[in-house]
């Protein structure tokens, strides 16, 4: 018993970060999601990062914009998962019959399609940490775009377990499963023009 006692005062306590801690931070023109409890900063992506998501947001509003089946937002916008999970994710789909959760201020719940494009910086949390929250709040579909590799993964949650779907590189067309009908060539994702 005395052991016990004396190894708790060794034992080092972090505190865990909530919500309303990210929204007291100071602005320090950075940008900081909440992963488990603790600030993860994010660092400013590169020009072809950017230009891959524009590609994407692109094709995504114009579909949508026809087939009005949802609403799709970009970084840097709040997405909600829990008091102590707030990401930022590149891309998010909520589809119309999830609309509710799309606030004024942020989105307060799971989106139903999450896209996140590697960067040297935040490939670690999205491969592994963001990836196994995404599962756990039941995101019904994943991408991992990879710019690098010019690779595209496709994850679908089935019982809260991430399946790979699809995994297209170079060339050929991905398609989504959630948004019905949306398809998209690599070769157009990865353009530069």
């Amino acid at each position: 018993m005395k052991v016990k006692e004396q190894a708790a005062k060794y034992l080092v306590q972090t505190k865990k970060y909530t919500y309303q801690d990210y929204l007291d931070l100071p602005e320090d023109g950075k940008r900081y999601e909440v992963i488990n409890g603790e600030f993860i900063m994010v660092a400013a992506p590169s020009t072809f990062h950017q230009s891959v998501l524009i590609n994407l947001v692109n094709d995504l509003k114009n579909f949508l914009n026809r087939e009005k089946v949802g609403k799709v937002f970009c970084a840097p916008i709040d997405v909600k998962l829990s008091d102590r999970n707030v990401v930022q994710p590149d891309i998010i789909f909520v589809s119309q019959n999830n609309s509710n959760i799309i606030t004024e201020n942020n989105v307060e719940g799971t989106p139903d399609l999450i896209i996140e494009i590697l960067s040297p910086g935040t490939a670690y949390h999205d491969l592994i940490e963001k990836k196994e929250i995404y599962e756990r709040f039941d995101v019904k579909e994943y991408w991992i775009v990879d710019p690098k590799k010019q690779r595209i993964e496709i994850y679908q949650n089935i019982n809260q377990r991430f399946e790979l779907n699809q995994r297209i590189e170079l060339e050929g067309t991905v398609e989504s499963l959630v948004i019905k009908g949306f398809k998209i060539s690599l070769e157009s994702i990865f353009s530069m023009e």
